[in-house]
């Protein structure tokens, strides 16, 4: 089974289904719910500090995978010898400017500088809680593989990245990092755009990361699709998916699936464990911060789905199901 390239009307990318975005037509409905939304978006009680210690990096795993999760989608992989950076956002905010939108619950564990070499980074699409220009800029002038989603590269290449280390990729293109793992862009739900203005122009996607021992899955952003099944049918099984279970609301289902859908994608990927991305970082939806992983436990044990949930900056071997309760300690009393 093949999956299909991405398909264009004019210079708008579209779905691969009917999708709702959420676009000006919701915004009063959306803006009335922020209004009267009475949940803890923010966490009362600072998350944190957290603390990835470097020297861990010296040793690889022996598993062979082992994850740091960063925040959010910024995720360091480590996956038969090769080292993988997703969506990297080391800025306070997610947002056009320093001075305002969504910020941090908690500062990056790793400083920038610490990192371990890396030999690829993977962009999934333009948004600003994925793509960040200062974080970007400090990767200029490194000899560091960028691969992005169609269009991204523009931003790249404005920001410092050199034309030959960025490698754009349409759905269903496959790449090889370090020669050695197999990269292939795939269809995920979504939009892109960072303004009002060029919505779209650009391509967003997901990841399939297969190394010679292990296959795993970087959801990024999207709402719940058949496609997921079609994926799981010509990639899978995968040891690892990491997939978004947070930032949903009632107006926008079609592009931000929840962990009730996420764990219905993990079944349809032919996932071993799932490991949920995209929540507890920024405030981007009228839902508790700790909403979506507190509804993901109870529904991964109906499902019958093994998870793995490190602790944020906590390098991590994937080896079996494993779930660090991370968030409960900064839970306020009922």
């Amino acid at each position: 089974m093949s999956l299909p390239a991405s398909r264009k009307k004019g210079r708008k990318y579209q779905n691969t289904i009917p999708t709702d975005e959420a676009g000006f037509g919701k915004m009063v409905p959306i803006l009335r719910e922020y209004m009267n939304n009475k949940a803890e978006n923010t966490p009362k009680k600072t998350l944190g500090p957290f603390k990835t210690d470097p020297s861990v990096y010296h040793t690889p795993p022996p598993s062979g995978l082992r994850i740091t999760w960063i925040g959010h989608s910024s995720i360091l992989i480590e996956i038969d010898g090769k080292r993988i950076l997703t969506d990297p956002v080391w800025s306070d905010r997610a947002s056009f400017s320093q001075s305002f939108g969504p910020k941090r619950f908690f500062q990056p564990p790793i400083a920038l500088a610490d990192l371990p070499p890396l030999d690829a980074v993977i962009q999934s699409h333009d948004h600003y809680d994925h793509l960040d220009k200062a974080t970007i800029h400090f990767f200029a002038g490194k000899n560091i593989p960028f691969f992005c989603s169609v269009g991204v590269g523009q931003y790249l290449k404005k920001w410092g990245i050199a034309p030959h280390l960025i490698t754009e990729m349409d759905w269903g293109d496959s790449a090889l990092i370090s020669n050695e793992i197999v990269l292939t862009s795939t269809p995920s739900r979504h939009f892109s755009g960072r303004g009002i203005v060029c919505r779209n122009e650009t391509l967003w996607a997901s990841f399939v990361i297969k190394g010679p021992e292990h296959n795993i899955y970087f959801g990024a952003d999207s709402g719940y699709s058949p496609q997921f099944k079609e994926i799981g049918d010509t990639f899978g099984p995968f040891d690892l998916t990491m997939l978004e279970i947070g930032a949903y609301g009632k107006y926008w289902p079609d592009i931000h699936m929840g962990p009730d859908h996420a764990s219905n994608a993990h079944r349809d990927l032919k996932g071993e464990l799932m490991m949920p991305i995209h929540y507890g970082t920024f405030n981007l939806a009228p839902h508790a911060w700790y909403e979506p992983v507190e509804w993901l436990v109870p529904l991964a044990v109906q499902k019958h789905i093994d998870l793995f949930v490190p602790k944020p900056g906590e390098p991590t071997e994937v080896k079996g199901a494993y779930n660090s309760d991370w968030w409960k300690e900064y839970l306020s009393p009922l």
